[in-house]
């Protein structure tokens, strides 16, 4: 599914409403006094323009917005500041609706509803993160506290735990990839505040001797980067950094037709599928182009390219399905730049999604020329019918690998492994090539406990089969309702030309068989 295109670029802007602050304006009571009643309307409004910069937009509001709104002197120059202000945000100016503005006001809504404990949910630290980033992508629940078993990393052992909740995001603009936020009940008044380290859980830490005797290590021994006091705090004043408004010249491209630039960009994308649940399907959207096209320029020492990219989702109902935004750089010496260049820079952005018909429009601009490049596509994410055997997308990959604790939470990321696909398909003689593909609804034989089905990796080339192999399931560790195929294929032995790998999987328990099969190219 991949495709090579040339256009142009968009950026994000967001929202506009301020139509809807409106103003009662109180009947003036006869008076002699003249000089009382229109300064207690002015003060009126000015209290409603205090509460939208003091509790509606607190979280979303920059400084450098906040200092200017601050400067304003009459309420026309504030209306139309809040105007701007959501107009920046909208992600479809062509629409009537403002989505991000009214899926702004449904996350107070429901912070309001969720998360209020003595005081409104807005104010809550779970409120303030759900509102700023959004419904997270996955939360582990420990509402009653009690035993807890920690995990190595952490220290090992039992302990006695407050109620805590931990918050899991694949992806936090200017935050990070794979991020966990995690909320402590210390008083058992049902607010959670965020913590600053592992040990804000521990109902024991405080009490001498009896948190080490718990297990046999503390948890210093164990500790994750980005479990470090360091790490916590960073991570905490990043939460708190109001989310930029990014690329802001880049929504136009999209909206508008795009316009052809004189030195276009040209970046191939791929979307492939993995089954998560019966109505939720991992969508990833990988986007691809040579480093050839960019400009390297210095930076803290090295040469540096950048790319912005933004993706926009849309069902065929017009509806927001995702919005995806980020920065790509790429970095070499002086010495390494010939070669750097000769290579590819390659990003990815995973998507739940549910089945259905989409679209979606991806630009990408090289920051050091200013060349855009769109792409418009059409896909249908797959319903995966939970008694028939299926696949996810076959993927033939650059690098395939075990992941590494560095890695969770981050693009590229399948289950255990670190997956970069190879979206040009050319591979030079000598490179393995990786092949991954998962199995849905597999048999299971009930006497060996093992997958019920045979597997073959064949290549072909000019119409004729050149290698076969099996898969081996004696280390198989996945369950029936998923298997995973990994395969890294030599091709020292092949000549230069074009090839076929087809994967081939048969079902003896219910006798159903599939095919998925990809092209590719060896080079010298």
């Amino acid at each position: 599914m991949s495709r090579r295109v040339v256009s142009h670029i968009f950026s994000i802007a967001v929202l506009g409403v301020a139509s809807q602050i409106a103003f009662a304006q109180t009947p003036t009571p006869v008076s002699t006094d003249t000089s009382t009643n229109p300064r207690k309307v002015r003060e009126e409004k000015r209290d409603v323009y205090k509460k939208w910069l003091t509790e509606d937009v607190s979280v979303l509001i920059t400084k450098p917005e906040r200092d200017a709104f601050n400067k304003l002197t009459t309420d026309a120059e504030r209306e139309n500041f809040i105007q701007t202000f959501w107009d920046r945000r909208d992600p479809d100016p062509d629409t009537e609706v403002n989505e991000f503005r009214e899926e702004y006001y449904e996350r107070i809504a429901y912070a309001n509803e969720h998360f209020a404990s003595g005081i409104p949910g807005w104010r809550t630290d779970r409120g303030r993160i759900y509102i700023t980033w959004g419904k997270p992508d996955s939360v582990e629940s420990h509402a009653s506290g009690g035993t807890y078993d920690r995990p190595v990393y952490e220290g090992g052992g039992s302990t006695t735990a407050y109620p805590f909740e931990t918050w899991y995001y694949r992806h936090l603009d200017n935050v990070g990839d794979g991020i966990e936020i995690e909320f402590v009940d210390r008083t058992g008044t049902g607010e959670y505040k965020i913590a600053s380290g592992p040990d804000d859980k521990d109902a024991t830490a405080t009490v001498s001797g009896l948190r080490t005797s718990m297990g046999e290590n503390g948890p210093a021994s164990y500790q994750r980067e980005q479990d470090s006091p360091f790490a916590r705090a960073q991570l905490i004043r990043d939460l708190e950094t109001p989310p930029a408004v990014k690329f802001t010249d880049l929504n136009k491209v999209l909206i508008d037709s795009p316009v052809i630039d004189n030195n276009p960009l040209a970046f191939d994308m791929r979307i492939d599928y993995f089954r998560q649940s019966d109505d939720r399907v991992i969508t990833t959207f990988t986007v691809q182009t040579d480093n050839n096209q960019l400009k390297f320029e210095p930076s803290g020492g090295l040469l540096t390219a950048t790319l912005n990219i933004l993706g926009r989702i849309t069902t065929v109902a017009n509806k927001r399905g995702g919005i995806f935004e980020d920065s790509v750089t790429t970095n070499a010496t002086t010495n390494e730049l010939a070669e750097t260049k000769d290579r590819s820079s390659i990003y990815q952005r995973a998507v739940a999604l549910a089945p259905g018909i989409y679209k979606i429009d991806v630009a990408v601009r090289d920051v050091g020329t200013g060349n855009k490049g769109i792409v418009r596509m059409g896909f249908t994410v797959p319903k995966y019918d939970a008694n028939k055997l299926s696949t996810s997308s076959l993927v033939l990959a650059a690098k395939l690998k075990p992941k590494e604790e560095r890695d969770s939470g981050k693009q590229f990321v399948i289950g255990d492994l670190k997956i970069i696909p190879n979206i040009s398909g050319t591979f030079k003689r000598g490179q393995e090539v990786g092949v991954y593909m998962q199995v849905y609804n597999a048999g299971l034989d009930q006497t060996t406990l093992r997958p019920a089905v045979d597997v073959s990796y064949v290549l072909v080339r000019d119409g004729k089969e050149i290698m076969a192999q099996a898969e081996d399931w004696s280390a198989i560790s996945d369950s029936g309702q998923r298997l995973t195929l990994a395969r890294l294929l030599p091709t020292t032995d092949l000549s230069p030309g074009e090839y076929e790998v087809k994967v081939q999987i048969k079902d003896r328990v219910g006798g159903q068989t599939i095919e998925n099969k990809s092209k590719f190219t060896i080079t010298k």
